[in-house]
């Protein structure tokens, strides 16, 4: 068990501290993994000048190509990871093996898959055709200047792929049974409303806002967005946030805000959103801001789909769901360069303390991206 490839790479990986937004170490490993495989590798820090903490910069991204053919194929992944917390069983940074499972954070969001896809190359000649990895080390913060910075990178140098695999987790239960063909999309909308500071004993004195919010929060909590469709769950709009600032028992607060954040399908756009809550939102006497974090999209039946699905049925005995459920994912990016299908290992622990992934899960996820590689370079 313990001369697996990827699970080499794999503690590799995750004995680099890369909480997000990553830089240093965990890329000096990648390239060192990818350099002796004939890439060429290109690394870059973007965000340096941008002043603004909400934006998470400075941010290290890694492009590496290697090949030439008719089809560039390429995978994509983040080597951030989320803080560990604390009340780790073992060091969340000292990866160590328990019977058949391997802990640390980042053993399946998403180190575990990147080891996977790089143990899957040692098996997949260099003529095969052009293949490339797109590796960002901001997935798990804002996303400003990590997979977006790589995307502008690649339509610089004219390297932009036909064909896109993420190896976010995506199965559920096993390894196998789902893969993502779409994301929804996602905004967060700011709402406020001024009033009049004053004493609770002389109302008339005051403007209380508290009323005007509460009766657009009414509002727009009455709006059915849609029943969804085919591939898509309804869109959802949720109250996130509510509050004044107010300590005192027996003061008017002179404002009230609420937040919302909103998950939509493709029968809407992030824009089309903001204008209708606006239009619930100003006549009721509330300014609206809004951050539009991605678009909802949807890879549509083809060869992609259906490669994957074939390759992890004939590794795992499963056909796996297609789905468009969780959250976003760098995918809303790429899927506008090209066609992208997510898939990667079991879910159920990311994020959480003792993160761990089955070994025997990291060699079969390695056969299905040696797979579907081949086969879609060869097609």
């Amino acid at each position: 068990m313990t001369d697996s490839l990827a699970l080499d790479y794999a503690q590799r990986l995750m004995a680099c501290e890369s909480i997000s937004p990553a830089r240093g170490s965990v890329f000096d490993t990648m390239e060192a993994m990818l350099v002796p495989l004939g890439f060429s590798v290109e690394r870059f820090i973007a965000g340096a000048d941008d002043a603004d903490p909400a934006h998470g910069g400075p941010v290290e991204n890694l492009f590496a190509i290697r090949g030439k053919g008719r089809r560039h194929f390429a995978f994509a992944g983040h080597l951030d990871v989320v803080p560990p917390g604390e009340g780790w069983s073992s060091g969340p940074f000292e990866p160590v093996i328990k019977g058949d499972l391997l802990y640390g954070r980042g053993a399946v969001d998403m180190k575990g898959s990147i080891a996977a896809f790089v143990a899957a190359l040692h098996e997949i000649p260099e003529e095969a055709g052009t293949i490339s990895l797109i590796i960002t080390g901001d997935e798990e913060g804002p996303a400003i200047h990590g997979t977006r910075a790589l995307i502008d990178h690649m339509q610089a140098r004219g390297t932009v792929p036909d064909l896109c695999l993420v190896g976010e987790p995506t199965s559920v239960d096993r390894l196998g049974d789902m893969m993502k063909v779409g994301r929804r999309g996602s905004v967060n909308m700011w709402i406020t409303v001024e009033g009049t500071q004053g004493h609770v004993a002389y109302p008339h004195l005051a403007d209380n806002p508290i009323p005007r919010l509460v009766a657009i929060l009414a509002q727009i909590k009455a709006v059915a967005l849609d029943e969804g469709t085919e591939f898509f769950q309804p869109s959802n709009i949720e109250i996130t946030e509510l509050h004044t600032g107010n300590p005192a028992t027996n003061v008017i607060p002179a404002r009230a805000l609420a937040r919302l954040s909103i998950r939509f399908n493709d029968l809407h756009s992030g824009e089309s959103l903001v204008e209708l809550i606006r239009g619930i939102v100003e006549p009721g006497g509330g300014t609206l801001k809004a951050m539009i974090s991605g678009e909802a999209f949807l890879t549509p039946p083809g060869e992609l789909s259906a490669t994957m699905a074939a390759e992890v049925e004939e590794v795992t005995g499963i056909v796996p769901e297609a789905s468009t459920t969780g959250g976003t994912s760098d995918a809303r990016f790429l899927s506008k360069l090209c066609p992208v299908v997510e898939f990667g290992l079991c879910n159920a622990t990311m994020h959480k303390l003792d993160e761990a992934v089955a070994i025997a899960d990291l060699d079969a996820l390695t056969e299905i991206y040696r797979r579907v590689t081949l086969r879609l370079l060869n097609a």
